[in-house]
């Protein structure tokens, strides 16, 4: 079968590789579509050499048709699933709280094991969700990115009215900025990126170029000088957590999204004379999975409309420069069986 490999820095390759062999409680799985996230594009850029062995086959934004499964497993040949590639121990002290998602000894999969850009994947049975027939393939491959934008709209306490900032419109910020409308919240987004910008306000949200306008004077004309209710802080950038605390109002709600490769400046004054909340959002808990297939089979969100392009499996490299350049994408797709 065809995989695409990483090798090292900035250099992922499409090699053949044997069909891996199940194990005694795994399916294997025809990956049909995956997805390219800024994680992948850590690794690609070789920030996270530290952690990935290398050559590894990174992915875990995907939708695929089980070809092999376990008798009795609850899953059987020809269900199409997505996978929530969190495997965790089970006995570390965060397992045995309950949280399980943040386990101390997290496998997660297409960093620590291999991933879905790969035309065949074997995935432990217990992290399978089916898809409905009605969703796509493409639809299938952002259930993860938006299962993550439906665990931080749930760990901020989005509701009915709330005025909430979205700090960076890339693919999870764009899913964020979506869920918490679809929870009754009014949203402005802040981005530099021209097509991103346009992309937002074609979904129908208000969105502030910080480069162009005071991001601050906006939200609190907007808010009559409270400050938003909800601040997503997504961009990952320094800039964005500098500022996030001057959006917040009195008691408001700061939710960390973005990863930031270096500790940020923070303005701990401001957490203190207005007693700020900061909630920290990794990844997923099985219910967000659930909640996600059933927002984007009903249609209340469609993710593929951040789709931009679709590339087949043996060039993941270039849609990783077309993400390093910016300009005109938002997310990228892997056809795995091209």
């Amino acid at each position: 079968m065809k995989a695409s490999v990483y090798l090292g820095k900035e250099q992922v390759e499409l090699q053949d590789l044997e069909v891996p062999e199940r194990g005694v409680d795994e399916v294997l799985i025809q990956v049909s579509r995956a997805g390219l996230c800024g994680t992948d594009l850590h690794i690609y850029q070789g920030h996270m050499d530290q952690r990935v062995q290398t050559p590894l086959v990174m992915g875990h934004e995907m939708c695929g048709e089980i070809v092999e499964a376990p008798s009795g497993s609850g899953v059987q040949v020809g269900d199409r699933v997505v996978v929530e590639p969190t495997v965790w121990c089970g006995t570390c002290p965060a397992c045995r709280r309950g949280h399980r998602h943040i386990c101390q000894n997290l496998n997660f999969l297409g960093i620590d094991s291999p991933g879905a850009f790969q035309a065949y994947w074997n995935v432990p049975v217990d992290r399978l969700h089916k898809v409905p027939e009605g969703l796509s393939n493409e639809a299938g491959a952002l259930i993860e990115p938006l299962a993550v934008a439906v665990h931080d709209v749930r760990r901020a306490g989005v509701e009915l009215g709330d005025r909430a900032v979205v700090i960076g419109g890339g693919p999870i910020g764009m899913l964020v900025a979506m869920a918490a409308r679809m929870n009754g919240a009014e949203v402005v987004i802040s981005e530099i990126n021209p097509f991103r910008i346009k992309k937002a306000k074609e979904l129908g949200f208000e969105v502030v170029d910080p480069n162009a306008q005071d991001l601050v004077e906006v939200v609190e004309r907007w808010t009559d000088g409270a400050g938003a209710d909800l601040v997503f802080e997504v961009s990952g950038h320094p800039a964005g957590a500098k500022i996030m605390t001057e959006l917040a109002r009195v008691r408001g709600t700061i939710c960390l999204v973005g990863v930031h490769a270096e500790p940020p400046s923070v303005d701990l004054q401001r957490f203190f004379w207005r007693e700020l909340h900061l909630t920290g959002c990794r990844v997923y808990e099985p219910v967000d999975f659930e909640r996600a297939i059933r927002i984007a089979a009903s249609g209340a969100i469609d993710p593929t409309v951040l789709v931009t392009n679709t590339l087949p499996l043996g060039e993941a490299g270039r849609g990783f420069e077309q993400m390093m350049e910016g300009g005109d994408v938002m997310k990228v797709l892997l056809d795995c069986q091209a």
